[in-house]
């Protein structure tokens, strides 16, 4: 962790660090996330490995999130993922960075850097990304932060 990590951010890392380290088990659970909602609630979640293309920690954490209500991960929250045995804060596979950007387009992800950890904006991570165009059948409200 970085001293240029904010609190809540470095609050996030802990929190998926404990639950990978509590809870890893063998092949099938290898990676933890934590999200903050607009609440302050931290949501958790562990991958579920699967040859098939298994869910990662960040999609089984929206569905946690959802599970409680947690409907605003938004800009002022983070959400991190860590590895098991040590290997510390991963970058979300190309998947969840869309799956993260489509849900939450304004959503900070922590990553590791050169010079330490930082949460940097998801579209940052998908700077050409596919944008799905509203249609009339789902219609975005302009006053939804997210």
């Amino acid at each position: 962790m970085t001293a240029d990590l904010d609190h809540d951010l470095a609050e996030l890392v802990e929190a998926a660090t404990r639950l990978v380290v509590a809870h890893a088990k063998g092949d099938d659970h290898t990676v933890a996330c934590a999200a903050r909602d607009r609440d302050g609630r931290i949501i958790t979640g562990l991958n579920v490995y699967h040859f098939t293309g298994g869910p990662c920690a960040e999609l089984v954490t929206i569905g946690a999130a959802a599970a409680v209500g947690a409907y605003d991960l938004t800009a002022v929250v983070a959400v991190v993922a860590v590895g098991n045995d040590g290997r510390g804060v991963l970058p979300p596979c190309g998947r969840c960075r869309q799956v993260l950007l489509d849900h939450f387009p304004r959503i900070e992800v922590v990553v590791g850097t050169e010079g330490g950890l930082r949460a940097v904006p998801v579209r940052e991570l998908l700077p050409y990304a596919y944008e799905r165009v509203p249609d009339a059948a789902h219609p975005t409200d302009p006053t939804d932060p997210a």
